[in-house]
């Protein structure tokens, strides 16, 4: 049986895209998935399937959103392991004077194109500094993300891809929950 976290982009933000966990909930039992937990409202769900073909398990889960709610949802899918490698690669925890309550990560759809990763290179983002390793971007706001300059937005934009952001308190706990299931 295969575990993952699946990371929904853009419920539950600013009134858009309302989605209460407990339907979330019940729509991943009515796909059969097993083991379902969400954590907060923006829209995390771990479960267990027999499938281990992400794509089609990712199609599943975005096609039956927008059947029950009319709406499209992105999804990210993650499994335990890539929690925990994401903590531990991420750079700005090696330097203990960085506020872990300003540090974000944002999970990308793809690797971007080196093409497209140029692009980001014309900006000038400080004081916020961020570092992109493969399929994520690790982020430190000193002023905080509400302040942040860098959106997911922009970055989107700029590697042609879709994203959802989660911060390192959350990342660490999906992963803490995902070890003991």
């Amino acid at each position: 049986m295969a575990k993952f976290i699946a990371l929904l982009r853009g419920i539950n933000v600013s009134g858009q895209k309302k989605i209460k966990m407990i339907k979330l909930k019940k729509l991943f039992e009515n796909l059969k998935f097993t083991d379902i937990e969400t954590y907060i409202q923006s829209g995390n769900v771990l479960f267990s399937d027999n499938s281990t073909d992400r794509k089609k398990i990712k199609d599943k889960i975005e096609k039956k959103i927008e059947e029950v709610f009319g709406f499209k949802v992105q999804v990210i899918l993650k499994t335990p392991d890539e929690l925990n490698s994401t903590l531990k690669m991420n750079p700005f925890l090696k330097n203990k004077k960085k506020d872990t309550g300003k540090l974000y990560y944002t999970f990308l759809s793809e690797k971007p194109s080196k093409e497209n990763l140029k692009k980001l290179n014309d900006i000038d983002y400080s004081p916020e500094e961020y570092f992109i390793d493969d399929d994520r971007i690790y982020f430190f706001f000193p002023d905080g993300y509400g302040k942040a300059k860098i959106n997911i937005n922009l970055f989107e934009k700029k590697l042609d891809l879709f994203a959802t952001s989660r911060n390192h308190r959350t990342v660490e706990t999906l992963f803490e929950m995902a070890k003991s299931y």
